[in-house]
């Protein structure tokens, strides 16, 4: 099911991550985009949800009020065809329960949007775990550097890297929770818990020098 070595116990951290089946697209639009983000949402929670229910109000669902959060999300990031999520077990077997709430309701949505069947994902999500604080460091700028693959003409201006232009694309992107660490606020802040990060990385302006690293010297050509 993982690549994890331990089991999903409490108080542990976790790189979950899946990819479409045959490397399909899982995103096909915005509205796709927004409807795994509101099922970030609605899915962590000990009760079941009714979807048409949240569809069909003019409330803002993600002030829908829950009975139970099942996980912390501590970053995410969704790309066309695939998805990175940095999660902590709050129940037993928390994260196993969230992952299957997410991926079937999404995979039901999306099968019945686009008139296909068969499975979207490519088998069960894989996981591994995140044991050392290097590492869970390492995840925050990992994950948020993918949007990166999306534009050619981001990473390059002419022949040279453009580190000021790949800074604002990465920030500006809205399908991860960078944008909620950059002090962005928007309805989809509810889906994180940034204590986490923020012990590691303190304020905003910690997780710009972070980037910043990252453009520079990690992720250079």
């Amino acid at each position: 099911m993982s690549d994890r070595q331990v089991p999903f116990v409490e108080g542990e951290y976790f790189h979950v991550f899946n990819r479409g089946n045959s490397k399909q697209d899982i995103f096909k639009s915005v509205h796709d985009y927004n409807r795994f983000m509101l099922l970030l949402y609605l899915a962590n929670d000990t009760t079941k949800y009714q979807m048409r229910d949240v569809v069909r109000s003019d409330d803002d669902p993600f002030k829908i009020k829950r009975d139970r959060e099942i996980v912390d999300i501590h970053a995410y990031c969704l790309m066309p065809n695939h998805y990175h999520l940095v999660l902590s077990s709050k129940i037993e077997n928390g994260i196993t329960r969230f992952m299957q709430k997410l991926g079937t309701g999404y995979s039901m949505y999306f099968n019945r949007k686009y008139e296909r069947s068969g499975s979207l994902f490519e088998g069960k999500f894989k996981a591994k775990h995140a044991d050392t604080d290097e590492y869970l460091k390492y995840l925050f700028s990992y994950i948020h550097m993918n949007p990166l693959a999306l534009k050619d003409e981001v990473i390059l201006d002419g022949i040279y890297r453009n580190t000021e232009k790949e800074f604002k694309f990465l920030t500006d992107y809205q399908y991860s929770s960078l944008f909620n660490y950059m002090d962005k606020n928007r309805p989809q802040s509810s889906i994180l818990d940034t204590q986490l990060y923020r012990s590691y990385l303190g304020t905003t302006a910690g997780v710009k020098k972070e980037l910043w690293d990252w453009l520079q010297y990690e992720y250079a050509m």
